[in-house]
């Protein structure tokens, strides 16, 4: 039940910046989302959009996974907190060294490879501002992942086709996301049965 919900999920992409370093071997903090930042999609998230949302897990004991690459198989940490400020949705929490993918981030991220965090989430309110964009003022937060492609035009560095690599990405990612539709759906019965066991 859960792989169909996540399966749905929208993603935005936030580079890393100044505040996201690891600390202590494993500790990691900085910003998810940015408030008012437009993406390539003109969508903005408004100051406040992710506080109901916040609200609710913590009423129902849940918490923002931490995944790696928006895949709910791999869980790689813990976010210790995650709380909205002035500036957008800040996130810190412990990437899981006895986990093998934990250790991998890590290594990755020390070594410049990892470009962000990019959040999963559902849409509750959005509008459209008077130039069209849409703002999103209440979203639904399920997840935090570290990612290695981002869904921004600014935020990778020295890329010259960015363009092509963008759209290469999400024709990647939309065919993954329907595999995955179509694993969780009801009609597909599983892999066939083991012979000989």
């Amino acid at each position: 039940m859960q792989s169909q919900e996540l399966s749905g999920l929208e993603h935005k992409f936030c580079r890393f910046d100044q505040d996201i370093k690891i600390k202590d071997g494993a500790e990691i903090a900085g910003y998810a989302s940015l408030f008012g930042a437009m993406d390539q999609g003109g969508d903005v998230v408004a100051r406040g959009a992710y506080a109901a949302s916040l609200q609710r897990m913590k009423a129902s004991g849940r918490a923002v996974k931490l995944l790696w690459q928006h895949d709910p198989t791999q869980p790689i940490g813990i976010w210790d907190d995650v709380h909205e400020d002035e500036r957008g949705l800040h996130v810190k929490g412990r990437l899981l060294t006895d986990v093998a993918r934990g250790r991998e981030a890590i290594a990755l991220i020390e070594a410049g490879a990892i470009d962000g965090l990019s959040i999963g989430y559902r849409t509750i309110r959005a509008s459209k501002d008077d130039s069209g964009r849409r703002v999103l003022s209440e979203v639904e937060l399920w997840e935090v992942s570290l990612v290695t492609f981002p869904m921004l035009p600014t935020a990778r560095i020295g890329a010259k086709s960015e363009d092509l690599s963008d759209r290469l990405f999400r024709d990647l990612a939309e065919v993954v996301n329907d595999a995955r539709r179509r694993l969780a759906s009801a009609d597909w019965a599983g892999p066939p049965p083991l012979k000989g066991v």
